[in-house]
C-alpha cells in the first residue's frame, strides 16, 4: 500500500485572510501546495489528507481540492478548539489552536497507513517526497519506526534575514536524539551561524540537518498523541497559549525509549515565502526549476 500525505493547512484562513489570497507563484499561478501535492503523487504517496478548520471547507473545497480530485484521491478533516479528549474542556478566553501535533490527531479516523507530515506553505523539492515515500512504503505493519527529513541547514536559508530551524543531533547510526529550536539562523562572512543562549554567535556546518516539518510516522503514532495531549493539557491547565507542537511529542517519544525516529537527508533546497521581500526569490527558484525541467511549465 502507498503512504499518505498529511498536509497541515488549518492556519491558512488566518494567515492568508481567506484561501482568495492563496498565493500563485508558477507561471499559471501555481501555489507552493500545488507543486507539493505533485510532488508527492510522483514521488509514490497515494492519497493526500488534508486537515483546515471547518469554516472554510466550502472555500477550500472549490478552490483547492476540485485542483487534485481527479490527479490523487484526496479526504478533509478539521481541526477545532474544542475537539480535546473525555473530560476536558476549552478555557473561553483561548482563541490560539492547539498546535501542529494536535492537528495531526485530527486524522486518526482516516489514515491507517504510514503516513507523511508537511506544512502546506513549504518548498520541500521532489527529491524529499520521493525519499520519504520510499522509506515509508517499507513500514507497513510496523511501529515505533519514524522518520524525518534531515535538510543541509545551509540550503533552507533566507536571503531576506534570519530563520528559525530545529537543529537536529543525531546517533551514529543516524537516528534523531534531540531536535534545539534556534530561532536565530543566518549566513555571516560565509558561515552558517546560530545565536546561542548567551547572544554568542556559533557557527555549524552547511551540512548540519534541520527540521522544516517534514516527518514520516506509522498510525501507532495516533494513540501515543492522544494519550500525551492529556497529560499535556493537565499540566497546561492556566496557559491558554500553550501549543502542542510535532518535536514536543517526538522528543518526548525519543527520550523515554519508546520509538526510532530515522534522519533522512535529501538534497533538496527548501523554500518558503518567510519574509515578503523572499516572495520574488521564491518565484525565480521555480522558474529555474522548469528551465531545468523538473516541472512542467502547466502542472495541472
Amino acid at each position: 500500500m502507498k503512504p499518505t500525505l498529511y498536509v497541515l493547512a488549518a492556519g491558512m484562513g488566518s494567515r492568508y485572510g481567506g484561501l482568495k489570497q492563496l498565493d500563485g507563484l508558477g507561471p499559471n499561478g501555481e501555489t507552493i501546495m500545488d507543486y507539493s501535492i505533485f510532488d508527492a503523487e510522483r514521488g509514490g504517496f497515494g492519497k493526500v489528507v488534508f486537515v483546515i478548520r471547518s469554516t472554510f471547507e466550502k472555500d477550500f473545497r472549490e478552490k483547492v481540492l476540485s485542483k487534485y480530485e481527479h490527479k490523487i484521491p484526496v479526504e478533509l478533516v478539521f481541526q477545532e478548539l474544542d475537539k480535546l479528549p473525555e473530560g476536558f474542556t476549552v478555557n473561553p478566553e483561548r482563541v490560539k489552536p492547539w498546535g501542529t501535533n494536535h492537528a495531526v490527531l485530527m486524522a486518526k479516523d482516516v489514515i491507517k497507513e504510514p503516513f507523511a507530515v508537511i506544512n502546506a506553505d513549504d518548498f520541500y523539492g521532489r527529491e524529499s517526497y520521493a525519499i520519504l515515500a520510499d522509506y515509508l512504503s517499507k513500514l507497513e505493519g510496523k511501529k515505533n519506526d519514524y522518520c524525518m527529513i534531515g535538510y543541509r541547514v545551509g540550503n533552507t536559508l533566507s536571503e531576506s534575514g534570519s530563520v528559525a530551524r530545529g537543529i537536529c543531533e543525531t546517533n551514529a547510526e543516524g537516528y534523531l536524539t534531540g531536535v534545539v529550536e534556534r530561532t536565530q539562523i543566518e549566513r555571516i562572512d560565509g558561515k552558517v551561524q546560530y545565536k546561542d543562549e548567551n547572544d554568542k554567535w556559533v557557527a555549524i556546518g552547511d551540512n548540519t540537518p534541520v527540521s522544516m516539518n517534514m516527518w514520516g510516522f506509522t498510525p501507532d503514532y495516533f494513540k501515543y498523541s492522544e494519550d500525551y495531549f492529556a497529560t499535556f493539557l493537565r499540566e497546561n491547565e492556566g496557559n491558554i497559549k500553550a501549543e502542542f507542537f510535532i518535536p514536543l511529542m517526538v522528543n518526548y517519544l525519543i527520550v523515554n525509549d519508546k520509538v526510532k525516529v530515522k534522519v533522512l537527508d535529501t538534497p533538496s533546497k527548501w523554500f518558503g515565502v518567510t519574509y515578503a521581500a523572499d516572495r520574488q526569490g521564491v518565484v525565480d527558484k521555480i522558474k529555474a526549476l522548469i528551465e531545468k525541467g523538473e516541472y512542467p511549465e502547466k502542472l495541472w
